[in-house]
């Protein structure tokens, strides 16, 4: 079994324009490869779980998510970062699946195929879902983003949460965190 961080991509990795998916909108975020070098140091594996749900609104298509991907994929690799997997959910809200974030089955297929010890893992996203995910997995921990390209929507904090203005600041609370110790109890602390 293995520790992951497991990372949003849309606001996370490359800037969220609405529904992301054409190459000429993509733009990663500064320092995301050296937050992620960071964290590949340290011992973590890294995963990409992502709602995409602008499939299920026929917005774009699957060929399309998996173009936009490839290019954020060759350029963390051109950066020396090793991407295991994209779990992806096309569907719309409320479709009932078992994918979408909050629901943890995206990380259940990380376990069952890549062998991540859920319990010794991390999710970093700028929103509520990727909290919820990391709760409902039962994850080590979650850090949601609150700096200038994250969704700021207010979010209920549960005992294993920090938040962090970019992946830099994430990576360097997910590195630094003692064993066994996610967070503060009763919501975690702000990293400024």
């Amino acid at each position: 079994m293995s520790r992951f961080v497991f990372l949003d991509r849309d606001g996370t990795l490359v800037r969220d324009t609405g529904y992301p998916h054409r190459l000429e909108d993509y733009e990663l975020l500064p320092g995301v490869g050296e937050a992620l070098q960071r964290l590949a140091a340290a011992g973590f594996r890294l995963a990409i779980v992502t709602n995409q749900s602008g499939i299920g609104r026929g917005l774009y298509t699957e060929r399309d998510f998996e173009r936009f991907q490839a290019r954020l994929l060759e350029d963390l690799a051109s950066a020396g970062v090793a991407i295991e997997r994209t779990y992806h959910c096309p569907h719309v809200p409320g479709a009932g699946c078992l994918c979408r974030k909050p629901s943890p089955g995206m990380l259940w297929r990380a376990r069952d195929e890549l062998g991540a010890d859920l319990a010794a893992s991390w999710v970093v996203g700028d929103g509520a879902g990727d909290v919820g995910l990391a709760a409902r997995a039962g994850c080590r921990g979650a850090v949601r983003l609150a700096g200038p390209h994250a969704a700021l929507a207010p979010v209920a904090r549960p005992p294993r949460y920090a938040e962090a203005p970019d992946l830099a600041g994430a990576a360097a609370h997910i590195v630094a965190a003692p064993a066994g110790v996610a967070g503060a109890g009763g919501g975690g602390p702000e990293l400024a």
